[in-house]
């Protein structure tokens, strides 16, 4: 059996147990607003879910749409992100966001991935992230660090790039199942296999492969 077909029988056996754990994918970062759920994504970069939703929590009380994000006088955003990592440039792709949003899509998200690309702030996975969560399309898989942890761990891939781990998934795995990828493991990087060197031999993933639980490959 090739190296490729092997990965893509072990990628089944992976995705059918995310498929059974995490059957509806849903995002854990809180918003009303489709735009808000985009600013969300933007400042979860480098950071984690639950610093963005207590900062977002009052945030979002006085932004709510994209031509909100857009008047935002920028010293005064800036300073209103500024308890997360990079925040600067954050408020700047932020604001330019909404500007063009408003400016070219009438202030609605774009639901194709190459017009959210053109976004500021807004590449390949967070693309992705947002097609899926928003409007429940998923045209890729969208990777993070979760994703990119796991998909070496498994050894689904022998890239480190970010896009690259995606298209490596996305020949390996039916696209009727890219849906699952992301959001499962994501919540199982953070409630099950955590990232931090550990014995995992017992946990669900590892049990399908136990070489799993000798890789450690670095998460970011």
């Amino acid at each position: 059996m090739s190296k490729d077909a092997v990965r893509r029988e072990r990628a089944r056996k992976l995705v059918a147990y995310l498929k059974r754990t995490y059957p509806k994918p849903k995002s854990e970062l809180k918003y009303r607003t489709p735009f808000q759920f985009v600013v969300a994504v933007i400042l979860s970069a480098q950071c984690t879910d639950k610093a963005v939703n207590g900062l977002t929590r009052a945030l979002f009380k006085k932004y709510k749409t994209a031509s909100d994000f857009a008047r935002a006088k920028p010293a005064i955003f800036t300073k209103e992100i500024s308890s997360i990592p990079f925040f600067r440039n954050k408020a700047k792709a932020i604001i330019a966001a909404a500007k063009l949003v408003v400016k070219e899509h009438h202030g609605r998200v774009p639901r194709g991935a190459a017009e959210l690309q053109k976004l500021p702030g807004v590449g390949y996975k967070t693309a992705h992230v947002i097609l899926g969560e928003l409007f429940d399309t998923w045209p890729g898989i969208a990777t993070d660090t979760h994703v990119k942890r796991f998909a070496r761990k498994f050894d689904l891939t022998s890239h480190t790039d970010l896009k690259k781990i995606s298209h490596d998934l996305e020949a390996l795995i039916p696209k009727k199942d890219w849906k699952y990828v992301n959001n499962g493991l994501v919540l199982y990087g953070r409630y099950v296999c955590t990232a931090r060197k550990h014995d995992c031999l017992g946990h669900p993933l590892t049990r399908l492969w136990p070489s799993a639980g000798r890789r450690w490959p670095r998460a970011r």
